[in-house]
């Protein structure tokens, strides 16, 4: 099977293995559904060793459809012999693809196909086979017609060599890997453009070189939107002398005929003006890509910890977007995140209406029996956590700041209307400020991913990848924790394994119309959740309180029976087995396995049981800011100050520090020893101490380290 050997060509994963998971995704199961449910015929394999068979799945097929492509245009030309084909039918990838059909490609008329009208290719061939001494008297007979001179019939043969040499596919090989190793990228400011609006902050590439191989994708990606916006502009270069030296060894036989020096003329022709020019557009478009790929998995990380940040759970919420002139929007929830009061409150200035809104605040506490206020992270964030926890409550109330990137976007969409039809943007915002701390993945769902804040140069990278990568964590991370069928909003239900929007819209107007899903088997009724779409999403869907305990577990219902049978041997009830502890812990659960049912899955339904509808996320926790910085200002280097992980980079990581600026901590200033991924010393939204090594007020950068 030609698509089974060309993913195990490039994994290291069993043929077993690769043969089962190839199966399960050609059958359209997906990803969260094989790596949780099918671990017995894929071996155990992650969500991510799934993700990238998935990958070279695509990479494949695009592979083989430009190989038809090709096969027929060199066929339509009477050029497709069996060697060719065979060529092309076992090319292993695009770029070797791409060479063997260079020579065949359709394009524009070139010098060599002007010569090879005035019939000078048989010349070029004479001179190419280096077996004359006399070039300029095997040229005479070719003066003729439109080729007035010996040198005109000599540059004509020469710019036929030039193409030869650019279509050897030997010189291309080599030069690949000349390029690969020693290629450089600069660039060079505009000079025109130096001082336009926005140019400054692109100062340290106006000069700029370093080896295109070990650039960091931040550094490309930020070079290449200067080379956009025409603020610089960017070559890719080897040593020229190195590259025709290389191509000379290939092509000149001895360096002591005349016809070497007309052939060194043509290479040193064919590396300027067609392999250079080809090879800095191929090795800037790959860079391109390895950096794309580089931000995404970056961006892909922070989104995955963002989602995964912990739930305050079901709480009755105050939630504050604060503000200064506009005042502060206060709202009101209830333990399910519904809108129970929103009001306006000036306490900061120029207002400056501070005891009003604090027996407001109070008053709001007391009669909506309020457990905790949220508190957005933008304008007027410090000033309105020092106003909060300055009330006096008669009920203990914990204050949290959260995150609010992405919140406006929410508050302007199209669903937030549909949700909240009768109020204002303000209102919804704050509403998505109080869902974040009850539950971030429930209410960041709603989202586009890209409007959430936690990436660098998303604008930049290839958008279809980013969108499909952004797309594989949020569903990943949903059904990771699952959702509760009866309470989960459309956009939650959406990103369920097997179901998507149009399933969602249904299971909502079903639990309407029938007072809820009492089981995981009702789900079956629902329109067009069909056999296929039940098999992928009932594990992943949760039942509170309802008939059936095993429905409020991640156990699929599949693997009921194995349950019952488990619950029988023991002479206990389901009831009276799930979540028992000391039960699950006594059972030789291995006892139990069959052809049916694996070891693998028998311990997952082992953790299930022991503890059922399990959340994986971490427990929240309170942070407070040091009161005494306040503004950009107050820093001075060597503070030590707490502060929240708030965005991670490849070079290193931003830090909330409870002003405006987040403060940079570079990846060299991470830990003592060198650091190779930033994800591996800290998470996003991570309390750290760090200590201020660097403040420019100008600028409004700040340094921080965690290691002096």
């Amino acid at each position: 099977m030609k698509l089974l050997k060309f993913v195990a060509g490039h994994t290291k994963i069993s043929q077993k293995s690769l043969k089962n998971t190839l199966g399960l995704l050609e059958q359209d199961a997906t990803i969260p559904f094989i790596a949780r449910y099918r671990k017995e015929s894929t071996g155990n394999l992650s969500e991510v060793e799934i993700e990238k068979i998935s990958g070279l799945i695509n990479t494949w097929k695009e592979l083989e459809k430009r190989k038809l492509s090709i096969l027929k245009s060199i066929e339509e030309q009477g050029a497709l012999s069996d060697v060719l084909r065979k060529q092309i039918e076992i090319s292993a990838n695009l770029i070797q693809l791409e060479d063997i059909y260079l020579p065949y490609r359709k394009k524009r008329k070139t010098k060599a196909d002007m010569a090879r009208e005035q019939g000078l290719e048989p010349l070029a061939k004479i001179i190419m086979a280096q077996n004359t001494d006399h070039p300029e008297g095997a040229s005479e007979k070719f003066v003729k017609g439109e080729v007035s001179s010996i040198s005109e019939a000599l540059q004509g043969a020469k710019n036929i060599i030039a193409e030869w040499i650019n279509e050897n596919k030997i010189v291309r090989a080599r030069l690949r890997q000349l390029y690969g190793k020693t290629a450089v990228i600069s660039s060079k400011v505009v000079k025109a453009e130096e001082h336009k609006p926005g140019a400054e902050k692109y100062r340290q590439y106006f000069d700029w070189s370093e080896s295109l191989r070990r650039i960091p994708s931040h550094r490309f990606l930020a070079i290449h939107r200067a080379n956009a916006e025409n603020i610089v502009r960017i070559k890719v270069e080897v040593t020229q002398e190195e590259a025709i030296e290389l191509i000379s060894r290939i092509i000149i036989k001895e360096n002591t005929s005349k016809a070497s020096v007309l052939l060194s003329e043509a290479i040193e022709d064919a590396y300027k003006r067609l392999l250079k020019p080809s090879y800095t557009t191929e090795f800037l478009n790959a860079a391109k890509e390895k950096a794309d790929e580089e931000a995404i998995e970056v961006f892909a990380s922070n989104l995955e910890q963002l989602l995964m940040a912990p739930p305050l759970g079901s709480k009755r919420i105050l939630a504050i977007d604060p503000g200064f002139k506009s005042g502060c929007k206060v709202v009101c929830l209830d333990e399910n995140g519904n809108l129970l009061y929103n009001k306006n409150i000036y306490p900061h200035p120029p207002q400056k209406d501070y005891t009003m809104a604090m027996k407001k605040i109070r008053s709001l506490i007391n009669a909506y029996r309020i457990e905790a206020v949220s508190i957005g992270n933008g304008t007027a964030s410090r000033e309105t956590e020092r106003f909060i926890k300055k009330i006096n409550f008669d009920r203990e109330v914990a204050v949290f700041v959260v995150n609010e990137a992405g919140a406006s976007i929410y508050s302007a969409s199209k669903l937030a209307r549909e949700e909240f039809p009768d109020y204002d943007i303000t209102v919804r915002g704050a509403v998505s400020i109080g869902r974040r701390l009850s539950d971030p993945l429930a209410e960041l769902v709603k989202i586009d991913p890209k409007s959430i804040g936690v990436g660098q140069y998303q604008h930049e990278v290839d958008q279809a990848k980013l969108k499909h990568k952004l797309d594989t964590v949020v569903m990943s991370c949903v059904n990771r924790i699952g959702v509760n069928v009866n309470t989960a909003s459309k956009e939650l239900l959406s990103y369920v394994s097997g179901i998507g929007s149009g399933i969602a819209s249904n299971i909502i107007k079903y639990r309407s119309g029938n007072n809820g899903i009492n089981t995981r088997e009702e789900l079956q009724k629902v329109p067009r959740l069909g056999t296929k779409a039940y098999e992928q999403s009932a594990g992943f869907l949760r039942i509170k309180n309802g008939d059936n305990p095993l429905d409020n577990t991640g156990i699929h219902p599949e693997n009921y029976a194995i349950i019952q049978i488990i619950a029988d041997d023991l002479n206990l009830k389901l009831q009276d087995l799930v979540g028992n502890k000391e039960v699950v812990k006594s059972l030789n659960i291995s006892d139990y396995n069959s052809a049916e049912v694996g070891l693998p899955t028998l311990q997952d339904i082992a953790k299930e049981l022991e503890k059922p509808g399990l959340d994986p996320r971490s427990k929240i926790t309170s942070f407070e800011f040091d009161p005494s910085v306040k503004t950009i200002e107050d820093l001075k280097e060597g503070m030590k100050l707490p502060g929240m992980v708030n965005n991670i980079t490849n070079f290193g990581c931003f830090v909330d520090i409870g002003i405006k600026e987040s403060g940079l901590v570079h990846i060299s200033k991470l830990a003592t020893n060198y650091v190779s991924d930033v994800n591996k010393v800290v998470k996003l939204n991570q309390h750290v101490e760090v200590t201020v090594i660097g403040v420019d007020i100008d600028q409004k950068r700040i340094q921080l380290s965690f290691i002096e």
